[in-house]
């Protein structure tokens, strides 16, 4: 019998949880201007799964514990926050039903490191056309999205 992919993550307080399985479509580390406002970091690294592969696990109505979002200029991707902490824990592409989530939410052991992290690392750099700061790792760096604009 095989064994799926498993990682679960949560909001700050903990009020918030789900869980993704399977391997991700993608795994980056996003520099565009938009994550960095959301985050209020240079950058984020940023997960997505198809849809299907995301559940919330906290206590339902899942909606309760959460406030959902639209920015300007991306109509199609809902995004959810926690109510109580206002953590924001996931985002919904509508063009293509992705789920994202960010890595630093994801449980991780006892050494502070994020459980099984060989499986969800992130693979490459992306938008890093708009980065704030240069990063000196081996990782690729994409002008927009991985494998589909241009490298830097």
């Amino acid at each position: 019998m095989s064994t799926q992919l498993r990682h679960s993550g949560a909001c700050f307080c903990g009020s918030v949880s789900y869980t993704v399985t399977g391997k991700p479509k993608l795994s980056a580390f996003c520099h565009c201007t938009r994550c960095q406002r959301l985050s209020g970091s240079t950058f984020i690294w940023t997960i997505h799964f198809p849809a299907p592969a995301f559940t919330w696990t906290h206590l339902e109505p899942h909606t309760a514990a959460l406030d959902s979002y639209v920015t300007d200029g991306k109509p199609w991707k809902t995004r959810y926050r926690c109510k109580r902490c206002g953590v924001c824990v996931a985002s919904h592409n509508t063009q293509t039903d992705n789920v994202s989530v960010w890595g630093v939410h994801l449980e991780r052991d006892e050494n502070g490191v994020t459980k099984d992290l060989d499986s969800i690392k992130p693979t490459a750099h992306t938008f890093y056309a708009t980065r704030i700061l240069d990063v000196g790792d081996n990782l690729g760096k994409w002008e927009g999205l991985e494998g589909s604009s241009t490298r830097m």
